[in-house]
Formats: structure tokens, sequence, C-alpha cells
């Protein structure tokens, strides 16, 4: 036999669960309702931004010869591409190694690799180098023009400060690596090179 308070209680209950799910699907509706109208008065939804833009002009494979250094003769070619989904820009080195020349402590077979990346959508770009003789560098990058860019590692880290620079002049991308030794304030070229597009 049933209760006829407990009946009216289970009444109410359903009809505030009815109005709670009708008022909620009202809500959802409106707000699924709303959505596309701000896309269409705003246009088409918005591309995630690229966060290499500034420096979007390394992008693409380069030759390089070495130049202002009459003791070393080095060519071959590095390739700026993104990779990861987009979350990294990476270059990649390739050498010329039988036609290399240079002195006894220059490395004709040098190898190595620079990975550039944001810490998070917006951040400033940073940059990490390894190459086979066991070196790493920690770069901030910078693109002090729409046609230049400097990876500059941390002057407070132990040993020397390095420089990696480059500029894009009439199709031509020209580079350099240099280093300043602590309590110095001049920078000294160890490596330049120049080349074209492939």
């Amino acid at each position: 036999m049933s209760n006829p308070v407990n009946d009216r209680l289970i009444v109410r209950l359903s009809i505030w669960i009815f109005v709670a799910a009708v008022v909620s699907g009202s809500v959802l509706a409106q707000t699924a309702a709303s959505t596309p109208a701000r896309e269409e008065s705003t246009g088409a939804r918005a591309e995630p931004t690229d966060p290499f833009q500034q420096i979007s002009f390394l992008r693409g494979t380069w030759e390089a010869k070495t130049v202002n250094n009459p003791a070393v003769n080095a060519s071959g070619t590095y390739t700026f591409r993104a990779e990861l989904n987009g979350h990294i820009l990476a270059r990649h080195s390739t050498s010329n190694s039988s036609a290399c020349k240079g002195p006894a402590d220059f490395d004709c077979e040098h190898g190595d690799l620079l990975y550039i990346y944001a810490d998070a959508p917006g951040q400033p770009l940073h940059a990490i180098y390894f190459d086979n003789e066991g070196h790493v560098i920690h770069y901030t990058v910078t693109a002090p023009t729409a046609t230049t860019a400097e990876f500059l590692s941390d002057p407070a880290q132990p040993g020397p400060q390095f420089r990696l620079f480059y500029e894009l002049n009439n199709a031509v991308m020209s580079g350099k690596f240099q280093m300043r030794m602590p309590g110095q304030q001049d920078w000294r070229s160890y490596l330049a090179w120049t080349g074209s597009k492939k």
C-alpha cells in the first residue's frame, strides 16, 4: 500500500528534476546556438598562430660555404624545418667532408642538431644545440629585424658566451658562430658561412 506523503514527495522531486533538465537543456542549446553566431560575426575560426613566424625566413634548405677564414675551406647544406606537429623548428646540417680542409683542430666530420622551441604558446623562443663533440648550448632566440635571427647563450653560465647569428640579404643567407670569453666585451668569430637557398 502506497504512502500518500511519499507519493507527493516523489511527484515533486520528479517535477524538479524535469524542470532542472529542461532549464539545463535550454542553457546548453543557447550556448551551442550562440557559438556559431560569434564565429560568423568574426569570420572563420582562427588558425593556430605560427610560433616561429618571427624567424620564418630561416625555413628551407641553404647552401653553406665558409668565408673570412683562409685556414678553413668547408661546404655543405643545412635545413630548417618544422617538426613534431609544428612544435619545434629543427636545423639539420650535412657537410661535404671530402672537400673539407682546415687546421688539425677543425673537425671536418662535424655533425650537429639545433632545436628551436617555445615553452608555451606566446612565450619567447629558446633553442638547444647538440654536436658530435659533446657540446650542448642553450640559447635564447630573438629576431632583431625581419631578416635576422640571434641565438644568445646565457652569460651567467661558466665558460665563454656563445652567439649564433643569421642574416638574409638579397636571397643569400649568411651565418656566423661567435664566442666571448668571460670579462671581455668583444665577440670573436669562430666560423662564418654564406649561401643561397636550394
